[in-house]
């Protein structure tokens, strides 16, 4: 029988690079809108690193504990 493995495609690396680039345009157009106290809050502060470093965890924590598929 032959090996029915997918691997990924240029269409789903598009799509994934597209989600990202939206997110972080997302992110800094939020950003743009708050108030300048807040705006300082958030950049010279260490927040932007703890979100990134618990946002990294869940994503390897998901990929970590994943279940291989059945059979």
């Amino acid at each position: 029988m032959a090996d029915q493995t997918r691997s990924v495609g240029w269409r789903e690396v598009l799509t994934v690079a597209a989600v990202a680039v939206g997110v972080v345009l997302g992110a800094a157009i939020l950003t743009s809108a708050l108030p300048t106290d807040a705006q300082r809050v958030i950049f010279h502060t260490p927040l932007a690193i703890v979100i990134l470093v618990v946002g990294t965890g869940f994503v390897l924590w998901r990929i970590a504990t994943r279940r291989p598929p059945e059979p």
